[in-house]
């Protein structure tokens, strides 16, 4: 392959399941992928979600960074509106002296949750405008120590733990030019501006110390199976599951329910969130991957691959580090 190729687990909690059952599957595709060739591991940051069991963000890197030995793990990504800098940078900065060499931390603007977990994390919904500032500050409190600086994060400062920022508009690509830091677009779920924001970010980027070249990850879905046939129920499965997700909260859905919300125009929705998805069994995967690469001119991919059961999703990824060779 190309360009690198990691990891986006959204620690879905299925139906029947439960979050202790969803944690010990990441941990056992986390080793699986370090195994086939995947650069990195992320979670990404939810709440009041029951159907993802990502919350505790870092927590579970740090679960997972235990239960690996060389694969990057980190946070696709924090939401930093929901904590202080200073509180973020003590976790990673903890992870970072842990597991020295592994850990990243992407960050994103979004609360990840709704007005009500807002209120329960005693958070202002205008915190989400500090997100600049918070950055440069977390990116403060990881660097060396200043003269004369009074707050320091123990452990944190001086580990200098990867940053990147989180996008799915011009507002995160514009930022993460100008902080010369890398940046990945959440085009798995959110497509409609990848190639705009893109073309911004590398348009304006501003060479840093760390980052002397732009680097865009860009997110894409996944259904790799052993026939396309295999691989097609796999997407509609998860087109199924989105449904049950917009209508009810990740309430079950018989599959004559979820196919008429599909079928109207909210189905619509659905499945352009869903617009970046490579579908197929081994032998077409790579010409839709390459691609995909190339029209979001990425440097590197991050795949979510959200089949029904743990078994077929670690299938999944395993179909696809063999199409695309990651292990060579």
């Amino acid at each position: 392959m190309s360009v690198p190729v990691s990891v986006l687990d959204l620690a879905t909690v299925h139906t029947g399941g439960t979050a202790r059952e969803t944690l010990d599957s990441s941990v056992d595709l986390a080793r699986h992928a370090e195994r086939w060739g995947y650069r990195r591991y992320w979670f990404a940051e939810h709440h009041n979600m029951p159907t993802v069991a990502s919350s505790a963000t870092a927590v579970l890197v740090g679960h997972v960074a235990a239960h690996t030995s060389t694969i990057r793990v980190g946070a696709g990504g924090v939401m930093l509106p929901n904590h202080s800098p200073l509180v973020v940078a003590e976790q990673f900065g903890t992870l970072e002296t842990l597991y020295p060499g592994r850990i990243d931390l992407g960050l994103g603007r979004a609360p990840g949750g709704d007005l009500a977990m807002l209120r329960a994390l005693r958070r202002d919904p205008s915190a989400a405008e500090s997100f600049p500032q918070d950055v440069v500050e977390l990116q403060s409190l990881l660097g060396p120590l200043s003269p004369g600086q009074s707050v320091r994060a123990t452990p944190g400062t001086g580990t200098e733990v990867p940053l990147y920022i989180l996008g799915s508009s011009l507002f995160g690509a514009r930022l993460a030019a100008a902080l010369g830091l890398p940046y990945a677009f959440a085009s798995h779920f959110a497509p409609t501006a990848l190639v705009d924001a893109v073309q911004t970010y590398r348009r304006e980027y501003r060479p840093s110390e760390r980052h002397p070249e732009p680097w865009v990850i860009a997110g894409l879905n996944v259904f790799a199976a052993d026939t396309d046939a295999a691989a097609r129920e796999l997407h509609a499965d998860a087109l199924r599951a989105g449904a049950a997700r917009l209508t009810r909260r990740g309430e079950d859905l018989t599959p004559a329910e979820a196919d008429a919300v599909l079928a109207s125009p909210a189905g619509d929705q659905i499945r352009m969130m869903t617009h970046y998805s490579a579908v197929g069994g081994p032998e077409g995967l790579q010409d839709q991957v390459e691609m995909f690469v190339r029209h979001a001119a990425a440097d590197e991919i991050i795949v979510a691959t959200n089949a029904p059961t743990h078994e077929q999703r670690r299938r999944s990824y395993e179909i696809l580090a063999e199409a695309l060779d990651l292990a060579g």
